[in-house]
């Protein structure tokens, strides 16, 4: 089951509840995000608001799908290898 999507603006105000001095539990509990993400989200976006937290996002996201061109791009190579081996 895949869990909540937070907008970037979200996380960012999140994490200003936290600085603003209320504990972790209570902002669990009232967002509805566990701890475990809580601390990820601090320890990759603290001290960024909204606009460049939704930079550092769109710029995951675009890295993400680089790789996975990548990927593809490996393989193809290496199959392209292998056939032009066969023909040799």
């Amino acid at each position: 089951m895949k869990g909540k999507r937070f907008k970037p603006e979200q996380i960012s105000k999140i994490l200003k509840e936290f600085e603003a001095g209320k504990s972790v539990q209570e902002i669990t509990r009232e967002h509805g995000v566990s701890p475990a993400s809580f601390y990820k989200w601090r320890q990759r976006y603290g001290g960024l608001d909204g606009s460049e937290l939704k930079r550092v996002k769109e710029l995951e996201e675009e890295n993400r799908k680089l790789k996975r061109m990548y990927a593809e791009l490996a393989l193809d190579l290496e199959a392209a290898k292998e056939v032009i081996a066969n023909r040799a």
